[in-house]
């Protein structure tokens, strides 16, 4: 199996700045990602409270985004809220030759 198995290139390491969030769309997929020293991040760009595509504008501390509308807490690491419940969706991240490669996955709608 390829190292890069469903993992797609967005940036280098060098375009991210430190605790500040940028937006990509990877197979439609939009997505936040943050730099937080030599750790990378990517989580859904989407806030489950509103739907607003903001997350990547949010306040970074302590491995925390914090939505810009209204404040509700995401953990970079698993996109869980602050009290464990179920937040933004959290995507695999590798480096590799300080080149960014993340894998998504299409959120499955329970209509």
């Amino acid at each position: 199996m390829n190292e890069l198995d469903g993992f797609q290139k967005i940036c280098s390491i060098s375009e991210l700045k430190e605790k500040v969030g940028k937006r990509f769309f990877v197979d439609d997929v939009d997505i936040a990602v943050f730099r937080i020293g030599n750790d990378v991040f990517a989580v859904s760009n989407v806030c489950i409270h509103q739907k607003a595509a903001i997350i990547y504008d949010g306040y970074v501390e302590d491995f925390v985004v914090s939505c810009p509308a209204h404040g509700w807490q995401f953990s970079l690491r698993d996109g869980k809220m602050n009290f464990g419940a179920k937040g933004l969706d959290s995507y695999e991240v590798k480096i590799i030759n300080n080149d960014v490669y993340v894998k998504v996955f299409q959120k499955k709608m329970n209509w």
